[in-house]
């Protein structure tokens, strides 16, 4: 066996397999008197089957298999061996392969296109400006976040006057052109109904400041400017029947509902921030402005890496690639969707491989390795955030685990904690080696930079 690399410039080259009878002659007989052992052939006891027969039965086919299986060993071997840096699969040479013959030739040549990624220095030092954005938690965020926990502690109470948002509960009956409750008419017992959802601000009206066992007149199809879903649900009937009522009805108020807010007590404190760890409104405030800063920072890591990327690029240039193979590895992985696709996406996927270069050689440079728990602790940390949004801050580290390792089952989530767990750890190396222009912005600001 011959294994040879020929440059046919900076960015491709051709790789050359030469097989030999030797080089895989034992490994098809070996599986030849495996298929014999096999085989079912009618007038022969199984494993008595002549040699002869099996390989002409199946010598082709087999042959043909073990030199593919070699020659994939043979050409990853030899790449991972000589550390040949390749952009994407080995192809198959479409002008010089000769056409291979299985069953007459015993020496092959197998001729591969290889794809090479440029050569490129990627590297930042303290000459390079980057401006790093810290996002500022302003006392708004600290009251919306700290009325979320009072929400949450909240609970309804019946009241005997209505306010707005409150929900009233009655009777809902039609009423005839004279305004009186009409013969047969529909009628809902028990219908619920939320005035400050009503989109007519007259028919809103109608029901301020009414009290327990008031009765209203309105109209639900002018109090929902129609809308058919919200019409339907209030009357229980058929979205198709709505336009045969349109006329007006009346709502005894059987009962008013509120919602009341729960107090900052040491109940909440201890509830969102462990027992005992804040003891005052003041403290637990500060803590929740603490606490949204941090959720902050990796918003924060995320725009100083889109910023580092642009510099690096800028900095390296348009690299050099081999377009017309890469264009045919594109083309293999997206068969469905033909070559206008690829000449529509080929400059988009070309500037996303200069970036996984670059951020290779990043991570390479800067000695990043990622351990299996930087993987668990980034699940961690993700499902920390999911129970935060519902005001879940101190969440036992058990529960964490068996979240964490639910994640790490799928493989695409596996994935992404691996890219996230590297995209956090290149941020802190980078923010230490560049010189930052720390800048505090509202985090409208923010966001409009991604606008």
């Amino acid at each position: 066996m011959n294994v040879s690399l020929q440059n046919i410039d900076k960015v491709s080259a051709l790789l050359t397999v030469k097989l030999e009878k030797a080089d895989y002659q034992e490994k098809v007989d070996k599986s030849l008197k495996t298929f014999r052992q096999k085989a079912n052939v009618p007038g022969f006891r199984p494993g008595m089957v002549p040699m002869g027969l099996v390989k002409k039965m199946y010598g082709k086919a087999v042959k043909a298999e073990e030199i593919n299986k070699i020659l994939s060993e043979t050409v990853y071997g030899y790449i991972k061996e000589n550390n040949v840096n390749i952009l994407g699969e080995p192809l198959p040479n479409e002008d010089k392969q000769t056409e291979i013959d299985f069953e007459t030739m015993d020496e092959f040549d197998f001729l591969f296109d290889i794809a090479l990624a440029p050569e490129f220095k990627a590297e930042v030092s303290d000459k390079d400006a980057v401006d790093f954005y810290t996002i500022d938690v302003t006392e708004e965020m600290v009251d919306q976040q700290v009325k979320a926990y009072t929400q949450r502690a909240g609970k309804y109470e019946k009241v005997d006057e209505y306010q707005d948002k409150d929900m009233l509960k009655g009777l809902i009956a039609e009423l005839d052109a004279e305004g009186n409750t009409k013969e047969g008419g529909l009628q809902v017992e028990g219908a619920v109904l939320m005035p400050a959802y009503m989109k007519n601000d007259d028919q809103k009206a109608i029901f301020s400041s009414s009290k327990v066992n008031d009765v209203l007149v309105f109209n639900p199809n002018t109090a929902f400017d129609g809308h058919e879903a919200e019409i339907a649900s209030l009357l229980k009937i058929e979205k198709e029947a709505v336009a045969n009522y349109t006329g007006n009805f009346s709502f005894q108020v059987e009962e008013i509902t509120r919602f009341v807010e729960g107090e900052l007590t040491q109940e909440i404190f201890d509830q969102v921030y462990g027992e005992g760890v804040v003891k005052t409104v003041e403290e637990f405030r500060a803590k929740v402005k603490e606490s949204i800063a941090e959720q902050f920072v990796a918003d924060s890591d995320y725009k100083f890496l889109i910023d580092v990327r642009t510099l690096l690029m800028n900095k390296i240039g348009k690299l050099e690639f081999p377009d017309t193979l890469l264009k045919r590895i594109m083309m293999l992985n997206h068969q469905d969707k033909g070559a206008e696709f690829v000449e529509e996406n080929y400059d988009k996927s070309i500037e996303e491989l200069t970036w996984h270069l670059v951020k290779e050689q990043l991570v390479k440079d800067n000695e990043i390795k990622i351990e299996q728990e930087d993987i668990v602790n980034m699940a961690k940390e993700a499902t920390k955030a999911q129970f935060a949004q519902y005001g879940m801050l101190n969440v036992p580290e058990d529960i964490l685990n068996n979240y964490a390792q639910e994640m790490l089952k799928k493989k695409e989530s596996a994935e992404g904690l691996v890219n996230r767990a590297v995209e956090a750890k290149l941020a802190t190396a980078l923010k230490a080696k560049v010189t930052l222009n720390n800048k505090t912005v509202s985090m409208e600001e923010f966001n409009k930079m991604f606008q």
